[in-house]
């Protein structure tokens, strides 16, 4: 089988399939067969012609003869294969976010019979509480928008799109769609689940690993271990002790108090640079007209990625674009007010949004200890919370009074999309000055990247302050603490991933690891 590249058709297509089966065979004067798209993205540099690209694998008689033709060359297949292994001791996780659920797969497919712990509810009666939380401001701090089965990424876009180059995302991507993903999310230059189809999957993917033996106890927060000589030997649950030489710590980004006992009992814990910033929002058929133009009704709804680097040395850039979603409240401890973004699979909402952030240095973070970062965060979420005026009602101010240096008293077109409620002010009463700055400068050169980015009427919402973890819990080569052997500090809480595709795979390589000491 061959693969080739740069396929290029109009983006009003009708039969894609059928479509690049003609345009290949012309090309190559053959007669193609057995066609899989492998890439499909969006060319929009030229608005007047707006194309798909596409990277695609075939079949056709004396493949030698072809591999002459720029941009064709043999396709290769991935294939994972899981270790069988006998350990002693059931391996335990915690936290069920998907480094922990990759994690706990690969381990119950091993025959390991992973035990889980997860402190939040299963995903269907997390979602009550969730919208129990939107509707009334009645936060359960154990299971919210950032615990819970599924992790922080249940309530978001569901974006699978990663930075990271490892074949295991092929693995991640066919199981995702084994338990009920679109199929599309496999080739699709920028995939994505949807919050609402990612809920079932992941209850698809738990299923399978009780099947297979695992155990996973929902409502049971980690409470303590036990070291001995360098080694773990035991956790300490709310359901009890148990024996354990292996434990993947996939607590989530979140996880303050996991962080704290780590610190506590003399885990190396490091601080290290993350952002802080807003959520912005726009009208998402504007977006949609400014970056595709009059290809705008009939391409799916515009996403960015934008970066700027500022004279005063801070990088401001955009996180987790949410096309047609919607800003939701994601506080997870009592009197802090937090926002994320998510999006449904149709991404039909009337609204786009954003992260916008602030890039932080060690040097620009409060204090000197490991946790500084963490305690900088909760400053802010409880200041938002303060100006918000309680109950979880968030704070926001128009970008036009946001360049003005003033208050916001009312809203213009755009309206908020923060469930519970908001809080026109001044974005002054809650960041620092050079973080003030910094936004109002970033917002000024990214409007030069996409002109009504800085839309006088575009609304932010503060405070998005859980974009990345702040902290690092220190691992060797072989995956474990350098602190315990045995303790697997695992994906985005503990600062090794950033979204849901690198924490999965993290969670593989931390599985990986495990097993090959058996």
């Amino acid at each position: 089988m061959l693969e080739i590249s740069q396929i290029k058709l109009p983006v009003t297509v009708k039969n894609e399939k059928e479509e690049l089966v003609k345009k290949i065979s012309e090309m190559l004067k053959a007669e193609i067969r057995d066609i899989k798209i492998l890439k499909k993205s969006i060319d929009a540099r030229k608005k007047q012609n707006i194309v798909y690209v596409y990277k695609v694998a075939f079949n056709v008689k004396n493949e030698k003869k072809y591999l002459k033709f720029k941009n064709i060359k043999p396709y290769k297949t991935f294939r994972y294969e899981i270790k069988k292994a006998v350990i002693p001791k059931r391996p335990i996780i915690t936290g069920f976010g998907p480094g922990g659920i990759f994690s706990a797969l690969l381990l119950a497919r091993a025959g390991a019979r992973p035990i889980v712990f997860e402190q939040g509810a299963p995903v269907d009666e997390r979602i009550k509480k969730v919208d129990t939380f939107f509707k009334t401001g009645e936060l359960d701090t154990r299971s919210n928008v950032q615990f819970g089965e599924g992790g922080a990424g249940t309530f978001s876009d569901g974006k699978l799109n990663s930075g990271i180059n490892d074949e295991r995302c092929f693995f991640v991507l066919s199981e995702l769609i084994k338990h009920g993903a679109p199929p599309e999310i496999m080739y699709s230059a920028k995939p994505h689940i949807g919050t609402d189809k990612l809920r079932q999957v992941i209850k698809n993917i738990r299923k399978e690993i009780e099947l297979l033996g695992g155990e996973i106890y929902f409502n049971t927060a980690l409470t303590d271990f036990t070291v001995k000589n360098g080694k773990l030997i035991s956790v300490t649950t709310e359901k009890g002790d148990f024996e354990c030489s292996e434990l993947v710590l996939a607590v989530g980004h979140s996880a303050r108090k996991t962080f704290e006992l780590l610190y506590k009992k003399g885990i190396a814990v490091e601080k290290k640079p993350f952002a802080i910033g807003v959520r912005i929002e726009h009208n998402q058929k504007k977006i949609s007209e400014t970056m595709y133009g009059t290809f705008a009704n009939v391409l799916p709804p515009a996403d960015y990625k934008l970066f700027t680097h500022l004279n005063s040395g801070y990088g401001v850039y955009t996180f987790c674009m949410c096309p047609g979603g919607y800003i939701v409240a994601s506080s997870s401890e009592k009197g802090g007010v937090v926002t994320n973004g998510m999006s449904e699979y149709a991404r039909n909402g009337t609204n786009s949004n954003s992260a916008l952030l602030v890039g932080l240095d060690i040097k620009d973070i409060p204090g000197d200890g490991a946790l500084s970062g963490m305690y900088f965060q909760r400053e802010l979420e409880k200041r938002a919370f303060e100006v918000g005026g309680g109950n979880y009602k968030a704070p926001v101010q128009l970008v036009g009074d946001l360049l003005g240096r003033r208050s916001s008293k009312e809203i213009g077109s755009i309206h908020p999309t923060y469930p519970i409620g908001v809080t026109y002010t001044d974005m002054r009463n809650i960041f620092p000055e050079f973080m003030y700055e910094a936004l109002k400068n970033g917002i000024a050169e990214l409007d030069g990247k996409l002109p009504g980015f800085a839309d006088d009427e575009a609304v932010i919402t503060a405070v998005e302050s859980r974009s990345s973890s702040p902290v690092r819990i220190t691992r060797g080569k072989d995956l474990c603490s350098v602190t315990v052997n045995g303790l697997y500090p695992c994906a985005e809480g503990c600062g090794y991933a950033g979204g849901i595709m690198s924490a999965a795979v993290d969670g593989m390589k931390c599985a990986e690891a495990i097993l090959e000491k058996y």
